[in-house]
């Protein structure tokens, strides 16, 4: 029998399937269902979001545990370049991760902005322009043990006479025996010395104060110098004397507190020798007395009336993000919109072992603070390499005028 036309004139035999050139998707209940391209994370997308979210808890435990806890004292050794290079590592990687690259880019981007606030990359700290009234010079330098490892201690003294400034605040004033360990206790023994008759000698008309191993010489008249005993038993001198050196300097119709600071160092790699145990106690230990000293150093400001300069060696890289109090603030060489270092600067001989002295030059451990109604006029911190493993501070502070009642 004769096939039927449909109606319209089509005919009842089945049109042909286009050929699409694809297989048709499995059908039934037990077809697997493939989901759509945007929601497939390969393993290198999830690595680049883990890696984000990781960058992201320990920044902001860095900023929250920063001189709370002692362990994280450890962090703080990593160079405060670290919190910019990472993100921006991850940023390089962000093209790959094709299903979340904008909103991960947009994440990255903060995270490197933020990293570059935290690392003082310009926006904290910077020096202030001039003001009315009379202007100091001060030179704060860590003398390497005062020039132990080395016998030219005329070209010592030279670089310290062509300074020229009106306070001189020095650390390191003493001398390391490094032959007599004490594997229970400390890996080195500290030595006194006195060099007050050639430094008489080289800068006449200075007042001479010394505290432990830390030396301030001014040629402007010293009101007071409070709290400058040290002990007496030993090297308790060393080990238990306050490591900041205040002196109340008059400074034109003023009286000016100069700090003169070097806290101790946050742990010793040298303790690794002694075992896991020695290195774990021997670091809690070193963390423990930087903290009390950073603390006593913090009271004393608190309790001062007089306006302040604090300047030294902190051994720490990560001194922005302190707080002093007393409404002091952290100052940063001008001239530069990148993060200024003063570690290692061994260009000489010096006292750094052979093998860090291949470190780059990554860390800042010289600061300066001052409280608010100063002025920085000048701020550069370099010169002294040749001499030293610290970059030098060399410092222009204006002290405003008062008239006192």
């Amino acid at each position: 029998m004769a096939a039927t036309d449909a109606p319209g004139g089509d005919s009842s035999t089945p049109p042909a399937e286009e050929d699409t050139g694809r297989d048709a998707p499995e059908q039934g209940p037990d077809a697997p269902e493939e989901a759509p391209a945007a929601r497939r994370w390969c393993w290198g997308t999830r690595l680049l979001v883990a890696s984000t979210a990781i960058w992201t808890v320990l920044l902001a435990l860095h900023v929250l545990l920063i001189g709370r806890w002692w362990p994280w004292l450890i962090v703080e050794t990593t160079p405060p370049l670290t919190v910019v290079v990472v993100p921006v590592l991850l940023l390089v990687l962000v093209p790959f991760a094709t299903p979340v690259r904008r909103w991960l880019s947009a994440v990255l981007v903060l995270l490197l902005l933020a990293g570059a606030y935290v690392a003082d990359f310009g926006w904290t700290g910077t020096t202030a322009g001039s003001s009315r009234g009379t202007e100091v010079k001060v030179f704060a330098w860590s003398t390497d043990y005062w020039q132990m490892a080395s016998d030219d201690k005329e070209a010592f003294y030279a670089f310290l006479r062509r300074q020229d400034a009106d306070v001189y605040l020095l650390h390191e004033y003493l001398n390391w025996n490094y032959s007599n360990r004490d594997e229970q206790k400390k890996c080195t023994s500290p030595v006194r010395i006195d060099d007050s008759a050639r430094l008489r000698a080289e800068f006449p008309g200075y007042r001479l104060l010394v505290q432990g191993e830390l030396l301030t010489l001014s040629r402007l008249p010293v009101v007071a110098a409070p709290n400058q005993q040290v002990p007496a038993t030993g090297d308790d001198w060393y080990w238990k004397g306050a490591k900041a050196q205040r002196t109340d300097i008059r400074v034109g119709r003023r009286t000016v507190s100069f700090y003169n600071v070097h806290l101790p160092i946050r742990f010793r790699p040298c303790d690794i020798r002694y075992g896991l145990d020695r290195f774990y106690q021997a670091g809690r230990e070193q963390g423990d007395w930087w903290i009390r000293e950073y603390r006593k150093l913090r009271a004393d400001l608190g309790r001062n009336p007089h306006p302040a300069v604090v300047a030294g060696d902190f051994n720490a890289a990560w001194m922005n993000l302190y707080s002093l109090g007393a409404g002091t603030r952290p100052h940063s060489p001008s001239g530069s919109l990148f993060p200024a270092l003063s570690w290692p600067a061994c260009e000489g001989s010096c006292s750094l072992p052979r093998s860090w002295r291949v470190l780059p030059q990554l860390w800042r451990f010289d600061w300066l603070f001052t409280t608010e109604d100063l002025a920085v006029s000048g701020y550069h911190l370099r010169g002294g390499e040749a001499l030293s493993d610290h970059s030098a501070q060399k410092i222009r502070v204006v002290v405003p005028d008062q008239v006192f009642s």
